[in-house]
């Protein structure tokens, strides 16, 4: 990738490695799990030429960033606070902040905490959703013979041991099964299995589709992610969702709050969230929570990582708003 450097940062307490491109205005893309800077690779060259500063980074317990050891520091402030110390390390008064996965939750919550450190924000696969009444963890599915997925994180060590076996096995079943490109979530022997339940007794993996090899995946991609992984392990962004019931007690007093900054949501047709019960009606919503919203975007035929499977109409979608703001 032609022009691209890598630096690590201070930001947070924490040291954080960066990939960066270009001059001009600063441009933060923020990836999901199991993500890492890598999943920009195809939108960093392409808005560095457009005349943007683009940084990527490794968010905290990913790549070449620090992994704290508790887990109470991967808390929604934590991860906030790390994008705020990246502009000030960057000398920067203000970004668009574009996000994927975690990465859209994180932006969603920097805009909507301060909006005057971002000019507008780029959202792909997870809307703005108003905070729960209640835990979160309490009110997720849960049966004798299943979970949901992210009861299935709670436990510290339980998902690590399945997905550290194979980090290349791994990345490649989450990123295949939650991609366009699997249709119908199923299991290995055709019976139906949606992907956001777990069986307590064979783990996430087992019951997903066979996973193969894409146009947007290829192996050399899932190599790097692999080799990344089986570095650090996946307990950095297990992590995040260890925290969502804390996240809930730490924004209570920001309910009712509205991201007032101008927004754009991008989602896959074919994204594994749309099938959640209620997200129809969280999408429809959400104007109310974010008052500048733009008319959402629909990418037919793709799924939860667009920025990698649909990357020419994510930049090119990225560029417009920018250029619109």
């Amino acid at each position: 990738m032609s022009g691209l450097k890598h630096r690590i940062i201070e930001t947070n307490d924490i040291k954080m490695h960066i990939a960066e491109q270009g001059e001009g205005p600063l441009v933060v893309l923020l990836h999901g799990f199991p993500e890492m800077w890598y999943s920009w690779r195809h939108q960093i060259p392409v808005l560095a030429e457009e005349g943007f500063h683009v940084v990527a980074p490794d968010l905290r317990g990913f790549g070449d960033t620090e992994q704290p050891k508790d887990i109470d520091q991967y808390t929604i402030l934590h991860l906030v606070g790390d994008i705020i110390g990246l502009l000030d390390a960057l000398n920067e008064e203000t970004a668009v902040i574009v996000g994927n996965d975690w990465g859209a939750t994180i932006a969603w919550n920097a805009a909507l905490l301060r909006p005057d450190r971002f000019r507008g924000i780029v959202a792909l696969t997870v809307p703005m959703m108003p905070q729960p009444p209640i835990p979160p963890t309490t009110v997720f599915p849960q049966n004798d013979k299943e979970l949901f997925y992210t009861l299935y994180f709670q436990t510290p060590g339980v998902a690590e041991k399945e997905f550290e076996k194979n980090s290349y096995f791994t990345v490649h079943n989450l990123f295949y099964s939650a991609s366009g490109d699997a249709g119908p979530r199923k299991c290995n022997d055709g019976t139906p299995n949606p992907f956001s339940m777990v069986s307590r007794e064979k783990g996430l993996l087992s019951a997903l589709p066979m996973p193969k090899i894409t146009s947007w995946l290829k192996e050399k991609d899932l190599e790097i992610y692999a080799e990344s992984f089986a570095k650090t392990g996946f307990r950095g962004g297990l992590n995040y969702y260890r925290n969502l019931d804390r996240n809930r007690e730490l924004l209570s007093c920001f309910n009712g709050m509205k991201v007032t900054i101008p927004a754009q949501f991008i989602v896959g047709s074919r994204d594994v969230g749309l099938s959640m019960p209620g997200m129809d009606q969280i999408i429809l919503d959400m104007h109310k929570l974010v008052p500048n919203l733009r008319k959402n975007i629909f990418l037919e035929d793709c799924g939860h990582w667009a920025q990698q499977e649909k990357p020419e109409d994510i930049s090119a979608a990225i560029i417009s708003f920018i250029k619109s703001l």
